[in-house]
């Protein structure tokens, strides 16, 4: 019963939002200009940031040290799991924004990598030629449907996040995330709530040491950085609203891989 109540919620929330929002492209695009983002909590934001890098410092930093040492074909490997995962989150997403023909591209991609890939740790589906991938969650289908990001937050653990792409968050817990729906809300005797939040843990670390060399040079490089991170996330949750790697101001976040949050 709660949970269909926040599922009526969210929907009234959505359509009083898109009556006033519109579909004009334009205003899309203006609605989530990063420079446009407020920084309404900074100073609590700026709390949780620095909570957030001593975290980092005391455990992620070491762990992700330690993970970019294994042969690369483990990492290859749990990477091509974790995006294999991801497509549980991008399906629904696809169907919500009107692309049909991806839902059905990323639902063959994940039947042929989870089976013939070995659950997704061999990526079979590129090898068929198969386009490339592109994640979709519910926080760009909310933009797409004209809804503006809100504040700039800073969550703990999780990182950089807006008003709307946290609110779009509580979606995954009524039912709007597959894997977390097999894992956590339904403990069957082959998935448990361990399987769904270690596979999240696993995401920050391959996050973190992917981008291991860029974080430290950006950390050492920025005047702000506090600012220079939220700079960058900005951007690149713009670049994934819109589906383009066009670089956006002046920052060049080509090395800032994507980390699930939703």
């Amino acid at each position: 019963m709660f949970r269909k109540l926040i599922i009526v919620l969210i929907t009234v929330l959505i359509s009083g939002f898109n009556a006033n929002a519109g579909s004009d492209g334009e205003l899309i695009i203006k609605k989530n200009q990063p420079a446009e983002v407020k920084d309404c909590f900074e100073s609590i934001n700026r709390a949780t940031f620095a909570f957030n890098q001593a975290l980092d410092g005391a455990i992620f930093k070491p762990v992700a040290s330690a993970y970019r040492v294994l042969p690369s074909p483990v990492k290859s490997g749990v990477s091509n799991s974790l995006e294999n995962l991801s497509n549980l989150l991008t399906i629904p997403n696809n169907v919500l924004q009107g692309e049909f023909k991806k839902a059905g591209i990323n639902s063959g991609r994940f039947i042929i990598n989870t089976t013939v890939g070995i659950l997704g740790f061999i990526n079979v589906a590129e090898y068929l030629g198969f386009p490339e991938y592109e994640k979709e969650d519910y926080g760009q289908s909310l933009a797409t449907m004209g809804i503006g990001p809100g504040c700039y937050l800073v969550l703990p653990v999780l990182g950089p996040s807006t008003l709307r792409d946290t609110t779009a968050s509580v979606v995954n817990f009524v039912g709007g995330d597959a894997w977390y729906n097999v894992t956590v809300n339904n403990d069957t005797q082959y998935f448990s709530d361990f399987d769904y939040y270690a596979s999240k843990l696993t995401s920050g670390i391959d996050f973190r040491a992917k981008n291991f060399d860029a974080i430290e040079n950006l950390e050492q490089n920025s005047i702000d950085f506090y600012a220079s991170v939220k700079s960058l996330y900005l951007q690149d949750r713009q670049q994934k609203i819109l589906n383009t790697n066009k670089v956006i101001e002046t920052q060049d976040d080509s090395d800032w891989e994507e980390i699930e949050t939703q």
